[in-house]
Formats: structure tokens, C-alpha cells, sequence
């Protein structure tokens, strides 16, 4: 709880002081090593995906502040983000690489299956509810994530 107390306070700091982007970026780098490598997370890989990808970009406006704590938030239609620290220790356990084919189940916001295109050569994201989908599907496209294949 300090920490996410700790990020939302920063943002804010960072924000006024080194622009907007710039806090975000901060913050992506204190999520990193406090939420992932200090819990064990160190392959390299996929903390530089983590640190790459823009986790308050899969958020409503409204709660951008909240985007690197550790803890799930709301993206619409009863749907979740999950926390960074789930996103990681499931990204983790599947062990991608660059050879890898992926198949996500409930793409939601997108944010994992973002992480996941960093890692492996496809992703495959199904999700069923339409709503979500087409907005991930967009949102993903406009950041450049071709190798994400999507299906409602």
C-alpha cells in the first residue's frame, strides 16, 4: 500500500516537474524495480517489455494516476487490468521468446497481450466481450502491435 500511495504521489511531482511522458516513464521504472525485480522477477526481457509498454495508455483518463501501482482497475463492461505483478509473473511462467507463438484468453484492455507482443513472435487474444475488443484492437493498432491477431 505505501508504494502505490508513493506512486500516486510522484506522478504528480513528476508530472508538474519533467512533463507528463516523463512521469510516466519514472513511474514505469519504480514499478519495475519495486513491483517486479524486487519480487522476483529478473528476467531481463521481460522487464524491459514492462518498462517499454505504457500501462497508463490502456486506462480511462481518470485513472492515469493509478496506472503503476500494484493493483487492478477498471477498463469497462465489469473487466479488470491486472495488476502489473500478476501481468509479470504470468508473462514470466510462460517463458516467451522470440520464437514463440501465444495464445491469450480475454484480452480486456490489452495491456498483457501488448507485454506479450515485446516478448514473442504472435499473440493470438481472444475476447468476448465486443466492446473491449474493438477499443484493444484499435488502441493496440495505433501503437504499432501488428504481430497481435484478435477474435471476438
Amino acid at each position: 500500500m505505501k508504494v502505490s500511495i508513493l506512486l500516486i504521489i510522484c506522478i504528480f511531482c513528476f508530472g508538474s516537474l519533467y512533463g507528463e511522458e516523463a512521469g510516466y516513464t519514472r513511474l514505469r521504472k519504480i514499478m519495475v524495480n519495486q513491483l517486479l525485480l524486487d519480487r522476483g522477477i529478473t528476467d531481463k526481457r521481460v522487464l524491459d517489455a514492462f518498462m517499454k509498454v505504457k500501462r497508463h495508455l490502456f486506462l480511462k483518463k481518470e485513472l492515469r494516476n493509478k496506472a503503476y501501482g500494484d493493483y487492478s482497475l477498471d477498463i469497462g463492461e465489469g473487466q479488470i487490468i491486472s495488476e502489473p505483478y500478476i501481468v509479470a509473473i504470468m508473462t514470466y511462467i510462460v517463458g516467451p521468446g522470440s520464437d514463440k507463438k501465444v495464445l491469450e484468453i480475454g484480452t480486456g484492455s490489452g495491456y498483457s497481450a501488448a507485454i506479450l507482443a515485446e516478448l514473442v513472435k504472435h499473440v493470438y487474444t481472444i475476447e468476448y466481450i465486443e466492446s473491449l475488443a474493438i477499443r484493444a484492437k484499435k488502441r493496440l493498432r495505433s501503437m504499432g502491435y501488428g504481430s497481435i491477431k484478435f477474435k471476438i
